[in-house]
């Protein structure tokens, strides 16, 4: 018997484990109830949760969001004095006798309680109150012991297939007027931030309604999307041949595209196998897949197996133009969270915080254990919204993942780099991207990453169920691909971060992580051009702010360069189809520009990085939780020869 490489028996078990958590507990799988796991069943409706007021009773708040309305993919049932009374969307059409999953929202309106019983099961329902479940078509539902009749969500349909062929691995769409997708048999029910339901392979036979089907195919964000309506005849398959078109080749011109932060399993509504992973990179074309090992509330670490069995070594659908390893996220939610590419073996540590864990050791102390001669660091998701002072980052506190010690860790060389564009804000108020140019000012080297955040074992919840790779690291790797060539190319900052758009930048013939020494006076000559028909506008920037800006997809300028500096390119746009990101963004990873031998130190940018580090010393001395003198004085030691490294660039 030959075993599946993909399947080791540890990984294997620990997948029965996860399994054996959904049954039991559900989306959460029985995690700590931290305001985050809480809001997953709600997540499913993102445009819903995103108006919840947060507070001790969601599925209250969730209905009142919903302000009468009712999204695709739940069933309100209401509960008046009149009666009940079911309310949804169109009926989902039926090829073959079968439970369909339905996420169900009581609403009471009652002067007084209700019970509400699922298969038998009793939930108690306040007067004026909601509750959300998850039940199928076959649920055996009641109203205080009235019979609730769910046989109105489906209708019968008549059968037909698609052969659905690419020639080559893609992401399909597939779906009928009523906007219900159709997938592969076995296939996850996956729909993205924009609920808009995906699958990734080739060859693939989809069974449908013999109804108007419209079929999407595209490959990532270095591919275009085309698209076809077919009627297919009831009981024969249809031949659907589409092929996305190429917008532009990356790994022609040395670069590869990384989505540097994916989870196999985080919870969810389902457990993901790594063939799930295998098919997602493919069909995506990323270039390198980091799936990372990490807890969610508590001290489980999930595929921690796989990443005991896969460290350091390539995972086994890799080839010569795709690199998948299993990676790290170490998680603290005061001072933040940060990815690991290229791990030689499992850490020691993987999370402080959480439960009556101290938060010690110090993240700088971690990521020093962390950095393996191959291994490359960079915060994830640092910040969630807009940021014009250090106060904004200090945030009174609050626990919410913030890469408040990312200050301290790069000024100390801890870090390799930071992600500009997830949780951040790509409009024109300041960012992560902001913060990143404040970093860079303040005489940090740190490379543009990017990491989505996805989780396969979410079939749909906001940005996490879309599919890897949404976002991208590129970086200019000199070698034949591998984790290693990569992991270097990043280490020296030769990378842009992106939603979609292709971004260039040389400041007389030098790129992103290169240096170009100069002794003071001479006149450089910067070129910026963007490839992507959704790019607006571009920018080249210094330490200084904006040099060059305008529409189109090349600006060129020139610098006297005085005093030490940097540049950076920016793109930006409007909503580009079939990304999970919203607004087209790129961002390039700096070129420096030395004087006589000394890098750019922006005395604003030193002291507001001051200001930063003053408010983290305030925010653990009030708000960390340790447990002894000694873990204090670990954190302060790191803030002060922070303090130390940027009082000498003033």
């Amino acid at each position: 018997m030959t075993r599946d490489p993909m399947m080791p028996p540890q990984v294997e078990r620990a997948l029965r484990e996860y399994g054996a958590l959904l049954s039991a507990h559900g989306i959460t799988w029985g995690e700590p109830a931290l305001g985050y796991v809480r809001m997953m069943p709600f997540l499913r409706f993102p445009m819903v949760a995103e108006r919840m007021a947060y507070g001790p009773d969601l599925d209250a708040a969730f209905r009142d969001a919903l302000d009468g309305g009712v999204p695709r993919g739940l069933v309100v049932l209401r509960l008046t004095p009149d009666g009940h009374r079911l309310e949804h969307g169109p009926a989902r059409p039926l090829l073959a006798q079968e439970a369909v999953p339905v996420v169900l929202l009581a609403d009471s309106a009652l002067p007084g309680p209700a019970e509400l019983t699922a298969d038998g099961v009793p939930y108690a329902i306040a007067a004026g109150g909601a509750r959300l479940l998850d039940v199928t078509t076959a649920t055996a539902l009641t109203v205080d012991g009235e019979a609730v009749d769910l046989s109105g969500l489906t209708r019968p349909a008549r059968a037909a297939r698609l052969r659905l062929r690419a020639g080559f691995p893609c992401r399909w769409s597939v779906t009928s007027r009523d906007g219900q997708g159709w997938y592969p048999d076995g296939a996850p029910e996956r729909r993205d931030n924009d609920d808009v339901p995906f699958f990734h392979g080739d060859d693939l036979v989809v069974a449908v309604p013999a109804e108007p089907v419209a079929i999407r195919v595209t490959r990532g964000m270095e591919y275009g999307v085309a698209e076809t309506t077919v009627v297919p005849r009831e009981g024969e398959e249809t031949l659907v041949g589409l092929t996305p078109q190429r917008l532009y080749d990356a790994a022609a011109r040395g670069w590869y595209g990384a989505d540097l932060h994916v989870h196999l399993n985080w919870a969810g509504d389902l457990v993901a196998v790594p063939a799930e992973a295998a098919a997602a990179q493919h069909g995506e074309d990323l270039h390198v897949l980091n799936l990372v090992a990490g807890n969610v509330a508590g001290d489980r670490v999930y595929d921690l197996e796989a990443l005991r069995h896969w460290a350091g070594r390539d995972l086994p659908w890799s080839d010569a133009g795709h690199v998948a390893r299993m990676g790290v996220e170490y998680r603290n939610d005061l001072f933040g969270h940060v990815h690991v590419f290229g791990v030689a073996a499992p850490p020691a540590v993987y999370h402080t915080g959480f439960g009556a864990d101290a938060d010690w050791p110090p993240n700088g102390t971690v990521c020093g254990d962390l950095r393996e001669p191959r291994a490359v660091l960079g915060y994830a998701h640092p910040f969630h919204g807009p940021i014009s002072s250090p106060e904004d980052v200090a945030a009174d506190g609050v626990r919410n993942c913030t890469g408040r010690a990312l200050v301290v860790d790069a000024a100390l060389g801890l870090v390799d780099g930071m992600e500009v564009l997830h949780f951040s804000d790509l409009s024109a108020t300041p960012g992560t991207a902001e913060v990143y140019r404040r970093l860079l000012g303040a005489g940090n080297r740190l490379a543009a990453l990017a990491g989505t955040d996805t989780m396969l074992s979410f079939t749909r919840q906001d940005t996490v169920s879309s599919p890897p790779g949404w976002e991208r690291v590129y970086a200019r790797v000199d070698a034949p691909l591998s984790a290693e060539s990569f992991a270097e190319a990043v280490r020296r900052g030769r990378t842009f971060a992106t939603t979609g758009p292709w971004l260039e930048l040389t400041v007389d013939g030098r790129g992103p992580g290169e240096t170009l020494g100069l002794d003071g006076g001479e006149t450089a000559t910067i070129r910026a051009r963007a490839a992507g028909p959704e790019v607006e506008h571009l920018e080249i920037r210094t330490a200084d702010g904006v040099l060059a800006e305008g529409p189109g997809s090349e600006i060129t300028a020139s610098l006297t360069v005085d005093a030490p500096d940097y540049v950076v390119a920016v793109a930006r746009g409007g909503a580009r189809p079939w990304s999970s990101g919203g607004r087209v963004y790129a961002h390039t990873s700096p070129v420096h520009l030395d004087v006589r031998g000394r890098r750019v130190a922006r005395p604003e940018d030193v002291r507001w990085c001051l200001r930063w580090l003053d408010l983290l010393d305030e925010l653990i001395r009030d708000r960390a939780r340790l447990h002894t003198r000694a873990q204090l004085r670990d954190h302060l030691d790191l803030v002060e020869k922070a303090r130390a490294v940027y009082e000498s660039r003033l």
